[in-house]
């Protein structure tokens, strides 16, 4: 069997144990386009046979900018790889100057877009880009090179030779990937990872993750340029799982019910916008049936794994699958048995109803810096813990230092920064790497995370507050869509509350409430905020008095990534959204 030590060894040992011929599948003028395993080994070949005669040389760099996860992607991966060189992969919704920013930092030498959106984008800071040499599109782009051109041009196998040679000098410890951090805070920060890095960390994280070899079906539409989604994929092609990309999140419903996925990884605020909505369902329903959809709510926060409940809590768990929660598996494909979850803190609530639902989110925990998992839940062998991330994945070691941060090392760990030694040494001491993250493990070996080291921060009266804690507990209101704890130095914790604007017009359409119609007239209606406030008082009776949110304000926008106020995996951007809203700071500590 093919040994895996090189990331496109994947494609070769999938080829070698299945060729599939659904390995992976995109859809193109509203066609799901299969592409075998055969296929992609051919079109890799055929891609790097091009990049050489268009004299690529071992370690330059190839960025990829794709708003859309799709099989060429993965192509260009292999193609690129084998012949020594390294991809760069670049979030598509960051500003140009960021596209700027990475592609001269990284010096790569071509890079492929997507589509037209994106090659706009990049076009605005052409002229800043000194050392690109050509952009090439997936999609057809009047004026752009079409990647097809590399296809024909690799065509002619008769430097196949010069390919394999290329293949069989890329050694596992050699860079393989340079992945800029979105960050919330100053510029991209370029993680260096090997082949070894990310090699190990799949074949250390895959037996966490229960297939079905050659049967089980993934609906991928997680951003593929995150190393997260990126070591998933590898995960399936080493499980011969046949890959559908998602079109578009907004297509992301429409294309679930298409594929009818076994599995896919999700991100917790994507995960808390299904609940919402099919609590949003249950909140139009009358009579018995409304009854029994909150019964089962009911019994599905109370969820405890391995019969922990008892058997009278299983008897009324079934009733409720059966009646129920089988319309919400049914929602989502009907063939869903596994969602992973990693890159934020997911609500206990979520895992619990959704894994009583039938259809259970494995939790995981890394960073980009460790390729990224560090811990994985797991529901069989007694792995599956509700409010821990998991235990610590083979060959992979975990301590926590005395100020409560979790410290990691092993093989998952990244080379370092690029270009960057200084920042390098600053979070890898002792060949442990500083996740800047606070946690504990309990006496099992789970893990539990409490909050981000950075993020905590005292109050005047010497108070230390964790923010995350209280902002997941605010976000389980249907009324609160995003929040961020204020409060650093100040005489008390308060917020600022984006409220959920389509629930709240749908209840006060219910209360014949006129509320007004945009985001600015609904945060200022006095109803709103008084309901907003009892929700906030409600939850603030799980915190300690010094923890409490004393006082809040509604935003009149909504937050997103292009707002600025979200990275592209949704994390807050802690500063720029306490810059958005300083005259509402201002109102709340004046």
């Amino acid at each position: 069997m093919t040994e895996i030590t090189r990331l496109f060894d994947f494609a070769y040992y999938q080829l070698k144990k299945n060729n599939l011929p659904n390995c992976l599948v995109t859809k193109y003028n509203g066609q799901w386009v299969a592409t075998s395993t055969q296929e992609y080994i051919d079109k890799a070949n055929a891609v790097s046979r091009a990049l050489i005669r268009l004299n690529l040389q071992k370690n330059d760099k190839i960025a990829i900018i794709s708003s859309t996860n799709r099989t060429e992607w993965n192509i260009m991966d292999v193609g690129v790889l084998q012949v020594g060189a390294q991809t760069v992969p670049i979030y598509p919704t960051i500003a140009s100057e960021d596209y700027a920013y990475i592609l001269n930092h990284s010096e790569s030498k071509y890079c492929f877009v997507s589509d037209a959106v994106v090659y706009q984008k990049l076009m605005a800071v052409r002229s800043e880009l000194p050392l690109l040499e050509e952009v090439y599109s997936f999609d057809n782009i009047e004026g752009c090179k079409s990647w097809l051109e590399l296809l024909e041009l690799g065509q002619d196998q008769s430097n196949q030779d010069v390919v394999e040679d290329r293949k069989n000098n890329v050694k596992p410890e050699e860079l393989a990937t340079i992945i800029y951090t979105s960050g919330t805070t100053g510029k991209p920060k370029g993680v260096m990872l090997s082949h070894h890095n990310i090699v190990s960390n799949v074949l250390d994280s895959s037996p966490r993750i229960p297939f079905e070899e050659s049967t089980s079906v993934a609906l991928s539409f997680l951003p593929i340029c995150h190393i997260f989604e990126r070591v998933i994929l590898y995960i399936y092609q080493y499980y011969s799982v046949s890959i559908y990309f998602a079109e578009s999140i907004e297509k992301l419903s429409d294309n679930i019910k298409e594929v009818k996925p076994t599995v896919f990884s999700v991100v917790p605020r994507l995960l808390e916008k299904v609940y919402d909505k099919i609590i949003a369902k249950g909140e139009e329903l009358t009579g018995l049936k409304r009854k029994l959809f909150f019964w089962a709510i009911d019994l599905g926060l109370r969820y405890e794994p391995y019969g922990a409940n008892g058997w009278w809590y299983e008897f009324q768990l079934k009733i409720a699958r059966k009646l129920i929660f089988s319309k919400w598996k049914e929602g989502l494909g009907g063939n869903l048995n596994v969602m992973v979850s990693g890159s934020a803190a997911l609500q206990h609530r979520l895992i619990r109803v959704f894994a009583a639902a039938g259809m259970p989110v494995m939790e995981g925990y890394g960073l980009t810096e460790t390729s990224p998992v560090i811990t994985v839940n797991d529901q069989r062998n007694g792995g599956f813990r509700v409010g821990t991330v998991g235990r610590v994945i083979n060959n992979v070691a975990v301590k926590i230092a005395e100020d409560g941060e979790i410290l990691c090392k092993g093989p998952n760990v990244m080379m370092g920064y690029y270009k960057d030694q200084q920042l390098t040494d600053e979070v890898i001491k002792k060949g442990y790497f500083h996740t800047g993250d606070i946690g504990e493990v309990d006496k099992d070996g789970f893990l539990k995370i409490t909050d981000r080291k950075k993020e905590m921060f005292k109050t005047s009266g010497g108070k230390y507050i964790a923010p995350q804690l209280i902002e997941n507990a605010m976000k389980q209101s249907l009324f609160i869509e995003q929040i961020m704890v204020i409060g650093d130095g100040e005489k008390m914790p308060a917020a600022l509350i984006q409220p959920s604007f389509d629930f709240i017009q749908e209840w006060a359409k219910r209360k014949n409430l006129n509320i007004g119609t945009t985001p600015a007239e609904i945060a200022a209606n006095p109803e709103v905020i008084d309901r907003v406030a009892q929700e906030v008082e409600k939850i603030n009776e799980r915190f300690g008095n010094w923890e409490k949110i004393k006082r809040f304000e509604l935003t009149p926008e909504v937050w997103s990534i292009d707002g600025g106020h979200l990275t592209p995996t949704l994390k807050l951007k802690r500063k720029i959204v306490m810059e958005k809203y300083k005259d509402l700071y201002q109102k709340i500590y004046s």
